[in-house]
């Protein structure tokens, strides 16, 4: 198929406002970390090459997924470089989200969010994704030696100068989260309408207090690896062999990811397979149905190392779960909080979430 040619959307993809900003992003967005397979870590995600990754993106304009997740560590660069290649003259299609402040070469400045390195990791990202703009660029960690009003400045500059278009961060606590908030408000400054966490139905640690702050300040959640770092792929179940074909496999990238007990695991899946049976869909569809019905969710991000993994997973919107269905769900995945918050969800006065 062209690069150039108009696609026919097969499904209406539903579309959200990106926090408390005008831009609305799909439900849906594809990740790129199985771009490229670069290195020990992200060999346990996949090795797709120009020719896989462009034809996932051909799916994904196809299904209405129009939105495209990487990050500058992604497979040393090589990811942002396929994914560039990939959407070649169809950059108009698309919205691009990236990432930086992880170690990105040898010298002291190549790591955090200072205004060296920020600048050097946008001009980075922007010539190996080959465009001019970045529509959310992220901060992929908290950088807690570089005083926010740099961080904040430099950023606020790069959007002026069209560089970005709208701000985000990622893995942020919520105090991380509301401290720079508070210090875009106070200076004038662009503040984040996105913020990238972690959250599945086996991690939800998010609801606990940076959904909280999401919903009083207007950030949206944009989430990574919401089948819980391959675990609800429904191929993972009580008494049964490991897949061949798993991050988890990868002890490296096993290891770098969230830890999930066995037997609470088990206990999920029990319910995502009762759940997917009275749906009629696979427990990957509900899993992540289940998240986009969660309060500040914009966007879900997908993974799929083939053409067929992707396609099932793009099957998760166009229908809702029940009620009863994610009250089950919601008993089967809840765990002990950590203080304050027990004490603070105990307080009757506060609605869900506090």
């Amino acid at each position: 198929m062209s690069l150039h040619a108009a696609y026919t959307i097969k499904e209406p993809m539903e579309h959200r406002l990106l926090g408390r900003s005008g831009l609305k992003v799909p439900a849906l967005t594809l990740g790129t970390g199985t771009f490229g397979g670069k290195g020990v870590f992200f060999e346990g995600f996949g090795s797709n090459q120009l020719a896989e990754a462009t034809r996932m993106v051909d799916v994904c304009l196809e299904h209405g997924c129009t939105m495209f997740d990487s990050a500058d560590v992604y497979s040393g660069g090589v990811a942002e470089e396929i994914l560039g290649a990939a959407i070649k003259g169809r950059r108009d299609q698309v919205l691009i989200s990236t990432k930086a402040t992880f170690t990105f070469g040898p010298g002291p400045n190549d790591v955090g969010s200072s205004r060296q390195h920020l600048i050097a990791a946008v001009e980075g990202s922007l010539k190996r994704l080959g465009t001019d703009y970045i529509d959310l660029f992220q901060l992929h960690a908290f950088d807690a030696l570089t005083p926010v009003e740099e961080t904040l400045q430099t950023l606020d500059l790069m959007v002026k100068q069209g560089k970005i278009r709208y701000l985000g961060c990622s893995n942020f606590s919520g105090w991380h989260l509301m401290k720079s908030l508070a210090a875009a408000d106070r200076l004038g400054l662009e503040r984040y309408v996105a913020h990238q966490a972690y959250y599945s139905l086996v991690g939800r640690d998010y609801e606990w207090d940076l959904m909280q702050v999401g919903l009083d300040q207007g950030v949206g959640a944009v989430v990574w690896s919401p089948l819980g770092w391959g675990r609800l792929t429904g191929k993972i179940r009580r008494g049964q062999p490991m897949p061949e074909t798993s991050r988890l496999n990868n002890q490296v990238a096993k290891d770098g990811g969230p830890q999930v007990p066995d037997e609470y695991l088990y206990q999920v899946v029990d319910a995502l397979d009762a759940v997917a049976a009275e749906v009629g869909k696979t427990v990957p569809q509900v899993a992540l149905n289940w998240l986009l019905q969660r309060p500040t969710v914009s966007t879900v991000i997908i993974g799929a190392r083939t053409e067929e993994q992707l396609v099932a997973n793009l099957g998760a919107v166009g229908w809702n779960l029940t009620a009863e269905h994610v009250k089950k769900l919601d008993a089967a995945s809840a765990t002990p909080m950590a203080y304050p918050y027990w004490h603070q969800y105990g307080f009757s006065r506060n609605p869900w979430p506090v």
